[in-house]
């Protein structure tokens, strides 16, 4: 049975259950499976004639074994997935993967729908209640909010920096109410996840009983495995071993790490594009081996990646035989060759970023937002450095809807974003959020008198 280890390597392992309630480890660690569970042959092979609905499960299975049963799995991802998720040809064998069309318009659903699923059932066969604490840069907050909301016995508490998201993505946080709350941090996404990663190590907070439905939870990165396997056994002979580039359009790089799970249990992918904005701290990692975070973050159109030390990093450097501690201190150096064999790191600017919004739409007529351009730029300059893989199959995350950043994409494309229905009638409905300083003993006060 797979068991889950801490990064930090100082915790005990545990099963699913515990691993998804405690988000991170007592070490200030992050888990990972241990082992990881191999792809099967016969999945790779028959996975182009299941639903995703029915490949999530099959994905899944190994982890949840023995946490869920098979029948409540099915279940679980059944209601959780039930969109499309297409994929858009933009030339050649490169296509565009939308991961827009959940209820919220964002590639966060695939995760915070499963884990509402999961840890609503853990909450309830176990009797408890569940603090939710969950630090967004974006599209965590409105995904997570919109999973858990009404879910009996689990309240959320969502800290988001106030000048660094869209009015939209905002909204879709700020005019729930009921079980869902809002913090409005006068600061950065690492100031917000740093809050959150103290408050989950505060001894003092143990009886809140806290959980986190950030990518520092397992929770997170396990469902987001699944759609890299769908993509390639739809543009590939995947059950024949032909190989796919991936461009991940990556912040705090837990979309990344479900890919390197993916692929590292089985997935013939031939390299993993790791596309920044400006806030490029992995890519100058793997150009020359030292890491050191960007402190502030840079503000950048693709606001959802304005991050300057991202968490899972720690889980790369592990995966990888090193190991980073939550500071960002390498302890131990992972296998560097390694990791530039495997993965391609790129910076785009918003220069560059606002370019590829433009000239995609014009020559394929394909519409972008700023995330996934920069996925589809990092791609590009993939190719540029190395044209052998030109015709190799390949597919760009598109991680948000373009709806969402409608200034940006109608001033460069004269396209005005259709409006999905997760996005319709935000702008009329009433907003409710409180502005907080970027004080761990304040954001610990608040929570010792209103959740305790």
């Amino acid at each position: 049975m797979i068991r889950f280890y801490s990064t930090n390597g100082m915790a005990p392992e545990v099963g699913l259950a515990a691993a998804l309630l405690q988000g991170q480890a007592p070490d200030r660690g992050l888990y990972l499976p241990r082992p990881l569970p191999v792809l099967r042959s016969g999945l790779l092979r028959r996975a182009f004639d299941l639903a995703y609905p029915e490949l999530a499960a099959e994905v899944l299975w190994p982890y949840v074994e023995g946490t869920f049963a098979r029948e409540v799995l099915d279940e679980i991802c059944a209601d959780a997935y039930t969109y499309e998720v297409p994929l858009e040809r933009v030339s050649g064998r490169a296509h565009v993967m939308r991961l827009d069309q959940g209820p919220t318009a964002s590639f966060k659903d695939f995760a915070a729908r499963f884990m509402g699923r999961a840890l609503g059932r853990l909450v309830r066969e176990q009797g408890r209640e569940l603090l939710i604490l969950t630090a967004t840069s974006g599209d965590t907050g409105s995904a997570v909010a919109s999973a858990f909301l009404g879910v009996p016995g689990i309240r959320v508490l969502i800290l988001f920096p106030i000048r660094e998201v869209s009015d939209r993505q905002r909204k879709q946080m700020t005019t729930l109410g009921g079980n869902v709350a809002t913090l409005a941090l006068d600061g950065k996404f690492d100031h917000c996840q740093a809050l959150v990663k103290r408050a989950f190590a505060d001894p003092e907070l143990a009886d809140l009983n806290l959980s986190s439905a950030n990518s520092i939870n397992i929770g997170r990165l396990l469902p987001q495995s699944v759609y890299y396997l769908w993509a390639a056994s739809r543009l590939t002979d995947v059950g024949g071993g032909e190989r796919i580039v991936v461009s991940v359009p990556s912040g705090n790089f837990g979309n990344m790490m479900g890919g390197m799970l993916a692929w590292h249990a089985g997935l013939p992918i031939a390299r993993m594009v790791i596309a920044t904005n400006a806030n490029d701290e992995v890519p100058r990692f793997l150009s020359t081996g030292r890491y050191q975070m960007i402190e502030p973050s840079r503000e950048c159109i693709s606001n959802a990646m304005n991050v300057g030390h991202p968490s899972n990093l720690a889980r790369l450097v592990d995966l990888y035989g090193g190991w980073m501690d939550e500071t960002g201190a390498v302890r131990r150096a992972p296998d560097i060759g390694g990791l530039r064999r495997d993965l391609f790191g790129v910076s785009i600017d918003d220069e560059a970023t606002r370019a590829t919004i433009e000239r995609v739409w014009k020559v394929h007529r394909v519409l972008l937002e700023p995330h996934g351009a920069v996925g589809w730029a990092g791609l590009e300059r993939f190719w540029g450095r190395h044209p052998e893989h030109r015709d190799t199959p390949a597919v760009s995350l598109e991680t948000a809807h373009p709806a969402k950043f409608p200034e940006e994409v109608r001033a460069l494309t004269g396209v005005e974003p259709v409006v999905p229905p997760s996005l319709q009638g935000l702008d009329a409905r009433p907003e409710s959020y409180r502005p907080i300083a970027n004080s761990y003993e304040d954001f610990k006060s608040l929570l010792q008198k209103e959740y305790a």
